[in-house]
């Protein structure tokens, strides 16, 4: 197999989080992303590595049979968002659960494969379900019109209006579709990645399932001129009024303008105004209320988070009696839901804003018996004089750092439940824990995001009579 060659062939599986592994006639191995299983595909070899092969797909030959007659999203295929639009929801959640459970038994050690594999538990609603999204300001091409959207598959540049997205609601679609049409009307120029010149560059959305409520960040330079004749404040007002005239299912609670002359081509906060309204609005999760401002971390599926963590309070138990260690907590949502039912909780979240989100939060809930300490997991241990009967973990993508994770499993607590956004880097850490005495009881995916590649996976630890 060499580089640039075309091959053809069937998609035999689909390992996570996206690579279709297609079979040649010569009977290599190639791994071609965003294709699904059952597909007929040609591909473009574009790496040849220490035996293995990757491809670049060219073109969906045949279509599989386990694929709807047509896709759930008309920007399926060309926006880089979703990788499933195309699979009845049972499918992607079949293929999910499948996934996850490859990737766990290939690392559970040989006493413990008597551990529990859960079916997998699906989102309340599949589409529709985002209270978050960051859509991107660029062209749809070189040179051509003023774009809003998602970043085009494959591509870094290119940017594909999604005004038919189908994993947010109605409101998030009027407020793209306003905000679009306003600045593409006045022909304001966006932010250029390779020029570094340019005015617009993000566009952040949220809106909490349970209470309707809306919020709205246009993120900008500070290069304002190249807005022709109009000020910004004059062109901000606008946009404002534009905004404000449109009826909504939800509440606009707040539209918001953030600066940003970061080169990286991320949302960066270097300083937000109210243009109206407020900076902040509220969720609900499981009977508890959390302030929410344009750049809190809060699980993407409010109601799929409920599902997530009811799970988390079950597999914890009865801990009427006990301190629970929430370490990477963020918002501290997971403390919250377990302070009710516990001693008391400590989260530990390296972000202080976060941190200072979950002591609001907690107070606002009436929460006394939670504490929130900002700081990195692994330094902040070793200054807790409290000592764990339980942990919770729910750490970034990545997993856990590889000196805090020994410093976690000395406290040697008879429970871990161990929550990951990437199973990847959870089998990686499960590894480690099993070595240092721990098996695990039960595993369990939860889809949090319905349509893409991702897939929150739960496991409970129990540690062994040593």
């Amino acid at each position: 197999m060499k580089k640039g060659q075309i091959v053809e062939g069937i998609i035999e599986r689909v390992d996570f989080p996206n690579k279709g592994i297609l079979r040649a006639e010569d009977g290599t191995r190639v791994i071609v992303k965003n294709a699904i299983m059952g597909q007929k595909v040609s591909a473009a070899v574009n790496k040849v590595r220490k035996g293995k092969c990757e491809g670049r797909l060219l073109e969906v030959l045949e279509k599989s049979a386990l694929e709807l007659p047509e896709p759930g999203c008309v920007h399926y295929g060309i926006c880089g968002g979703c990788t499933f639009q195309s699979l009845p929801y049972e499918e992607q959640l079949s293929m999910k659960e499948q996934q996850v459970k490859d990737l766990i038994d290939a690392v559970i050690t040989e006493e413990n494969k008597g551990y529990e594999f859960l079916p997998i538990k699906a989102s309340p609603r599949p589409k529709a379900y985002r209270n978050k999204m960051e859509f991107s300001f660029g062209d749809e091409y070189k040179d051509g019109p003023l774009a809003l959207g998602m970043h085009k598959r494959g591509s870094f540049y290119d940017i594909v209006n999604v005004g038919e997205c189908q994993i947010v609601d109605e409101d998030f679609r009027r407020v793209l579709k306003i905000t679009l049409e306003y600045f593409k009307e006045r022909q304001i120029p966006f932010y250029h990645k390779l020029r570094h010149t340019g005015y617009l560059r993000h566009f952040l959305v949220r809106k909490a399932a349970k209470t309707g409520e809306i919020l709205v960040d246009l993120v900008t330079t500070t290069q304002t001129d190249g807005l022709g004749a109009e000020t910004e404040s004059v062109l901000l007002d606008g946009w404002v009024k534009a905004l404000c005239e449109e009826t909504y299912d939800g509440v606009l609670k707040g539209i918001l303008h953030t600066k940003n002359d970061s080169v990286a081509d991320t949302i960066k906060n270097e300083g937000t105004d109210i243009l109206f309204g407020q900076d902040f609005f509220y969720e609900e999760l499981l009977d508890l209320k959390f302030k929410i401002t344009p750049f809190s971390f809060f699980q993407p599926n409010s109601r799929g988070a409920e599902v997530l963590y009811s799970t988390v309070r079950d597999y914890i138990g009865d801990i009427n009696d006990m301190t629970v260690f929430d370490l990477f907590s963020g918002t501290g949502t997971i403390a919250q839901v377990l302070a009710p039912v516990a001693k008391q909780v400590i989260g530990v979240e390296i972000i202080e804003e976060a941190v200072e989100a979950a002591k609001e939060n907690a107070a606002y809930n009436g929460l006394s018996n939670c504490k929130f300490i900002a700081g990195d997991v692994f330094k902040v241990l070793d200054e807790i004089e409290e000592k764990p009967d339980v942990i919770v973990l729910d750490p970034p993508r990545d997993g856990i750092h590889p000196k805090a994770l020994p410093k976690i499993l000395d406290y040697g607590v008879d429970k871990i439940v161990y929550i990951s956004c990437k199973v990847t880097s959870l089998a990686r850490d499960l590894e480690m824990i099993q070595a240092r005495g721990y098996e695990v009881v039960k595993s369990v995916a939860v889809d949090q995001f319905c349509q893409t590649v991702h897939v929150e996976t739960m496991v409970l630890l129990q540690r062994k009579n040593m």
